[in-house]
């Protein structure tokens, strides 16, 4: 009897699956006398143990024993005796230690429930701790993923954002690494993708054999994918919605040789989203008094600008162009109207930045004003706010389709200045041509320039397949002064003459 106490009191000391089973199997092996024990408890948080050899197969007395606690069955016990089989006090015994398995079994089961509803907390908490620290929106966001990675046990975790009318961008993947920036910017559509699917419903989605989805809705989209994708096998979307608005999506996802995720995973994962969206709503409000204050100061020099500096600047260029007219000597005069001509360049500039200075407060609509919250928001990756300027009828002659993908490129290529070309500066220009036939995005950094010889830029064949798609180009060279250059072109429908003309 002490040996038995002593048995039962050693496997509910156990609280970690692997342990115990492995505990309950030798020791109920070795009170009985079993040639061999296998004890088995299924379910994605089981695992199976063994003690001794199997027999030969034939008939050797093997008893099979359910492991129980209560009405519930966690498992079996297959157990081969030795000699003198399980007659008499054998049985007893092992029927006792099968029951104290279960017992066991289902309270360590509820420890591992409580210790991973903890950790969800703790990684609500860690994002509430960075909340009040005043961290960027893009912290918020990447701290979120990176937490919700490492509690649920996943490979790869990415938080997905609108990025137009039935699109969602990978605007964060951790961790960070090669395969995470390939990954980065990856637009996908909202429509048969589980991401999108949890975008649009926004309730969970659970899938199995996730890398194999991913790889068949995005073999005509993109460019390669990376080998790890093929890989990937659980995964669970989740949506961040506060009240009425779905801010985006947290997916976390597993390799194949790791237990798929679980239900309980799904409602804690749910939570955290919770916690998580109203972190990610606040950081954004917080954001947005800021840039308010900043809005406000840019809207006074705006229009400093534009009342006193352009108006001077353009008589100038009068009184150049009518003074060059007087000049009998051709050199001389061709001079003063080239000096003219350089200050209709500088205004152009000037209006510019106006605009720079004024449509971060603009409406939702227009394309300047995306296009230049993209630049905004890769201020706290790069560590400064790249200069951006812009030529032609964009809001008009640009469609929907183009644009997302404009947008989309933009991104990508700011975060590989950032990620890439060690820069201190950053311009942007987005030109329409005078025809409205021809977009071009040309992004210039004084970084370190492209890598020598034929290596990969990560995300240059994204960009590439986004300008092919528009009969378009991309390509990212050296400049004579350091640093590189990226033109990017996209094909534009001609427009007709009425359009034209209210551009």
């Amino acid at each position: 009897m002490p040996a038995i106490l002593a048995a039962v009191a050693g496997i509910a000391r156990e609280l970690e699956i692997p342990a115990l089973l492995e505990r309950a199997v030798t020791t109920v092996c070795e009170l009985v006398g079993a040639r061999h024990g296998r004890v088995e408890v299924t379910g994605p948080e089981g695992g199976v143990a063994e003690y001794g050899r199997p027999g030969d197969g034939t008939s050797n007395g093997a008893v099979e024993i359910p492991v129980r606690a209560g009405p519930k069955t966690f498992g079996t016990f297959r157990i081969e005796p030795g000699e003198g089989g399980f007659a008499g006090r054998r049985r007893e015994v092992l029927g006792a230690l099968t029951a104290a398995t279960g017992m066991a079994v289902e309270k360590a089961l509820l420890v591992d429930g409580m210790r991973r509803r903890e950790r969800w907390l703790e990684a609500s908490y860690d994002v509430t701790k960075a909340l009040l620290s005043a961290q960027s929106l893009r912290a918020t966001l990447r701290l979120v993923a990176e937490r919700a990675r490492v509690v649920a046990g996943g490979t790869g975790g990415a938080i997905a954002l609108p990025a137009g009318p039935g699109l969602l961008v990978f605007d964060v993947v951790e961790p960070p690494g090669e395969d995470s920036d390939r990954l980065t910017g990856l637009t996908i559509p909202t429509e048969g993708t589980a991401t999108g699917i949890a975008f649009t419903t926004r309730r969970p989605i659970v899938v199995r054999d996730y890398g194999e989805h991913v790889q068949n809705e995005q073999r005509d989209r993109a460019g390669p994918m990376p080998a790890m994708i093929k890989d990937l096998d659980s995964a669970i979307s989740v949506p961040l919605i506060v009240g009425e608005e779905t801010l985006g999506v947290l997916l976390v996802a597993k390799f194949r040789d790791r237990s798929p995720f679980t239900d309980s995973d799904v409602q804690l994962a749910e939570t955290f989203a919770g916690h998580a969206a109203l972190a990610v709503e606040f950081s954004r409000a917080q954001e947005a008094r800021q840039q308010l204050a900043v809005f406000e100061d840019r809207d006074r020099i705006a229009r400093d600008l534009h009342d006193l500096v352009i108006q001077r600047l353009f008589a100038t260029g009068l009184g150049l162009e009518g003074v060059s007219r007087l000049i009998s000597d051709p050199g001389v005069g061709a001079r003063v109207a080239g000096f003219a001509h350089d200050l209709d360049g500088t205004i152009r500039e000037i209006r510019n930045s106006i605009f720079s200075l004024q449509a971060p407060a603009q409406a939702q609509g227009s394309l300047r004003a995306e296009l230049l919250r993209v630049a905004v928001d890769a201020r706290d990756t790069l560590g400064f706010e790249p200069r951006v300027g812009f030529d032609g009828p964009l809001d008009a002659a640009v469609p929907d389709a183009v644009r997302s993908d404009l947008i989309a490129s933009l991104r990508e290529a700011l975060t590989n200045v950032a990620r890439h070309a060690g820069a201190t500066s950053c311009s942007v220009e987005v030109t329409v041509d005078g025809l409205g036939t021809r977009l071009s995005l040309v992004v210039r950094d004084d970084g370190t320039g492209p890598p020598p010889g034929p290596g990969r830029v990560s995300g240059l064949a994204n960009l590439a397949a986004r300008a092919a798609r528009w009969g378009g180009t991309c390509a990212l060279v050296a400049v004579g002064d350091g640093g590189s250059r990226l033109e990017w072109t996209a094909g534009l429908p001609a427009r007709s003459a009425g359009e034209q003309g209210t551009a």
